[in-house]
C-alpha cells in the first residue's frame, strides 16, 4: 500500500465541529500504519502542544498546522457574507520559522480580525508566509469557491495569487473524495487547472471524526453549533 498522510485533520479543539480526541486520533494513526499526521484546527493552535506530545510518544511524526479563516477584503473590516466574506485555507508549518509564523497569524486573527471568527487576510499571509506550506482548502477555500460559482478564471486567479504568496514549491491544489457531487465537480476543475497553475494536487479528507460510526456524535455537535 502506498504511504498516505492525513494533512487536513480537525480535533476537539475545532470547537463544536471536530469530534476527535487527540489521544484516540493518534492511536488510530498508529493502528492504521500512518507514519505522520497533521493537525489543522479551525483558526487556532490550541491543541498543538497536546498533539505534538501524543505523536512524539507514539513515534508518529506530527505536522502542525491550522485551517485559517481568510477575510476576502480586510481582517479589520467586519465580516459580511456580501461585502467581506471569509474563505478557508489549510496551512502547514514546514519548519520552526513556519511554526512561529502560524503563531503570528493565529494571534493576529484573534487580536485584529475577530468578528464571528478569528480572521486574517492576504496582507498578513504575504507578511508571514515563510516556512508555511499552503493547501488550497476545502469547499470553502477561495479556489473551490470560485469553481462552485462556475468561475474557472476566478479560480485560476486565486490559485495564482496564493502561489505568488507562498512560492511555487509550497502551494498545492487540495482535492477530496467525500461523496459530495459538488466536491467531485470542484476536483474536476482542479485537475483541469493543474497544468495552467503548474501546481501539484494533494489528496486530503477534511477529517472531523474518527470512524464511520462516530458521525452521529459529530452531527449532534453541529446541531448545537448551528442552533
Amino acid at each position: 500500500m502506498e504511504p498516505f498522510v492525513h494533512l487536513h485533520v480537525h480535533t476537539e479543539y475545532s470547537l463544536l465541529d471536530g469530534a476527535n480526541r487527540i489521544p484516540d486520533l493518534v492511536q488510530a494513526a498508529v493502528e492504521d500504519g500512518h507514519e505522520a499526521i497533521a493537525i489543522t484546527d479551525h483558526g487556532n493552535l490550541f491543541g498543538a502542544m497536546e498533539f505534538y506530545k501524543a505523536c512524539t510518544k507514539a513515534k508518529v511524526k506530527p505536522i502542525l498546522g491550522c485551517e485559517m479563516y481568510i477575510a476576502q477584503k480586510s481582517r479589520k473590516q467586519p465580516h459580511s457574507r456580501k461585502d467581506n466574506p471569509y474563505t478557508h485555507l489549510t496551512l502547514l508549518a514546514r519548519n520552526a520559522t513556519g511554526w512561529k509564523n502560524l503563531h503570528k497569524l493565529s494571534s493576529f486573527g484573534y487580536l485584529e480580525g475577530m468578528h464571528f471568527r478569528p480572521r486574517v487576510d492576504m496582507e498578513l499571509l504575504a507578511e508571514y508566509a515563510e516556512g508555511i506550506t499552503c493547501l488550497s482548502g476545502c469547499l470553502s477555500g477561495p479556489v473551490n469557491r470560485a469553481l462552485r460559482h462556475d468561475d474557472p478564471a476566478g479560480a485560476l486567479a486565486e490559485a495564482g495569487r496564493l502561489q505568488d504568496i507562498f512560492g511555487k514549491d509550497h502551494f498545492y491544489l487540495e482535492i477530496m473524495r467525500n461523496g459530495l457531487d459538488i466536491q467531485d465537480r470542484c476536483t474536476e476543475g482542479m485537475v483541469k487547472m493543474r497544468d495552467q497553475v503548474d501546481a501539484p494536487l494533494v489528496a486530503t479528507n477534511d477529517i472531523h471524526y474518527l470512524r464511520h460510526e462516530d458521525c452521529h456524535a459529530q452531527d449532534a455537535m453541529l446541531c448545537i453549533a448551528t442552533g
